[in-house]
């Protein structure tokens, strides 16, 4: 239990299916990993190398495969950070290979459903994931930013725009705490495991529509200007 604490991710507004599900089963991979000094970058790839199989699958037409695949990438995906967190290794490095290998897999899986309309399905996604991120972030008042690695030029590229967007239509308000709490359980977990559950049930296009349910969401959510600035205690 106090190890499953230290690997814990400070983050204001929990999302539930992540703590309470993927990340309970992402540290018992970590407690396997963490004797044997495995880098948490290495499961960074590994998660990536694990989604992108689940887009081929996908594309293949194998969609419980797949959606196995995807929910097997989500508790990687979950395990390197906690990997970091309990042995010491957090990196500005792990962060931006994490990051962008996260959008290069939902990227491949939109792909691999291979309409147009797919496009739109990876549009809103990465608008709801971003949206989450920066309204927690800025709850916090933290600055958005990246350094000159190739790495965190790449990052600064790909995401750089999203904060600094957000920042131009958030930054002067207030964030109420349900707002960061209910946004929060928009993150990239519950995403991919209603994704899977699309593909599970032999509808995987099913997604954008949802997707097109959470944009309406998060803009009306977005919408709610709290009366009074309250204080409020990535990626």
């Amino acid at each position: 239990m106090r190890s499953f604490e230290r690997s814990k991710k400070s983050r204001r507004g929990t999302e539930l299916l992540c703590e309470h599900v993927f990340r309970p089963v992402a540290h018992l991979v970590v407690l396997a990993l963490a004797p044997l000094r495995v880098p948490p970058p290495a499961v960074v790839l590994a998660a990536a190398a694990t989604g992108v199989a689940a887009a081929v699958e996908l594309a293949l037409g194998h969609l419980i495969v797949a959606a196995l695949l995807v929910q097997v990438k989500t508790v990687l995906d979950n395990a390197d950070g906690q990997l970091a967190r309990l042995t010491g290794r957090v990196t500005v490095f792990g962060r931006y290979l994490d990051s962008e290998c996260d959008l290069l897999v939902n990227a491949a899986l939109f792909a691999a459903v291979g309409t147009p309309l797919a496009l739109l399905g990876f549009v809103l996604l990465t608008l709801v994931l971003s949206t989450n991120f920066n309204v927690e972030r800025l709850s916090r008042g933290a600055a958005a930013g990246w350094d000159s690695s190739p790495l965190g030029r790449a990052y600064g590229l790909l995401y750089g725009w999203q904060d600094r967007l957000a920042e131009r239509i958030l930054g002067d308000r207030a964030i109420h705490g349900w707002q960061v709490t209910t946004l929060a359980n928009l993150g990239m977990t519950t995403q991919l495991a209603a994704f899977g559950l699309c593909m599970g049930l032999g509808h995987p296009l099913a997604f954008v529509w949802v997707l097109v349910a959470e944009a309406v969401a998060v803009v009306a959510i977005l919408s709610v200007h709290p009366k009074q600035e309250v204080s409020l205690e990535h990626r």
